[in-house]
């Protein structure tokens, strides 16, 4: 898949990780519901990115939480943790 300018690899992956967890949580989640997606989401990316899906979700638990929460786009949330350039 191509690119898009100021997109990097580390974006990429973190919006695809976001995106799994926001399908899983479902529409308007409430906590608890995250949390079950959070660790749903992991599980079902596979072995390479479910790693880094799970230090993402340690390290940024309560911005992805919280993101989620608020309905943000998985873009912005990853902009907002240092992955994405907004």
């Amino acid at each position: 898949t191509a690119t898009v300018p100021g997109k990097g690899k580390k974006c990429s992956l973190c919006t695809k990780i976001l995106e799994q967890i926001k399908a899983m949580a479902g529409e308007d989640p409430d906590e608890a519901a995250v949390e079950a997606a959070l660790g749903k989401a992991c599980r079902a990316l596979g072995k390479r990115l479910g790693r880094l899906c799970k230090r993402l979700v340690r390290k940024y638990r309560e911005q992805i939480s919280e993101a989620l929460q608020n309905g943000d786009e998985p873009q912005d949330t990853c902009a907002a943790i240092g992955f994405c350039k907004a």
